[in-house]
């Protein structure tokens, strides 16, 4: 089994910083190793989407709305994934969603909230 605990949501006034963090814990981790980690994001209304990934080597791909302004990265030895957002606006104002590649197979954490006050 799997568990992913999201911490580093909050409300933030435009213009701030936040930094997410995700931890991935579980037995499995003893046998394989996490592929790709990212943060998914879902605003009321919208479809989920992709703000930002990393992979086991470090390569990362962001959504086109965050670039320059996010940050991902990650510490395998930790199996944690991180999300340091600065110059935030009200338009990333989301549930953020933690989602890790396991041997194929996805998992996802249950979500942070946040807001950002114009």
């Amino acid at each position: 089994q799997v568990q992913l605990v999201e911490s580093g949501g909050g409300l933030v006034q435009a213009g701030g910083s936040l930094r997410l963090s995700c931890a991935a814990s579980g037995s499995i981790f003893s046998i394989v190793s996490i592929n790709d980690m990212g943060w998914f994001r879902q605003a009321p209304g919208k479809q989920r989407e992709l703000v930002a990934s990393i992979t086991r080597r470090g390569n990362t791909n962001y959504a086109d709305s965050v670039k320059g302004r996010f940050t991902i990265s990650r510490d395998n030895a930790q199996n944690t994934v991180y999300l340091q957002m600065n110059s935030l606006k009200p338009e990333d104002t989301a549930v953020y969603y933690c989602g890790i590649r396991v041997a194929a197979r996805d998992y996802w954490g249950q979500g942070t909230q946040v807001t950002v006050s114009s």
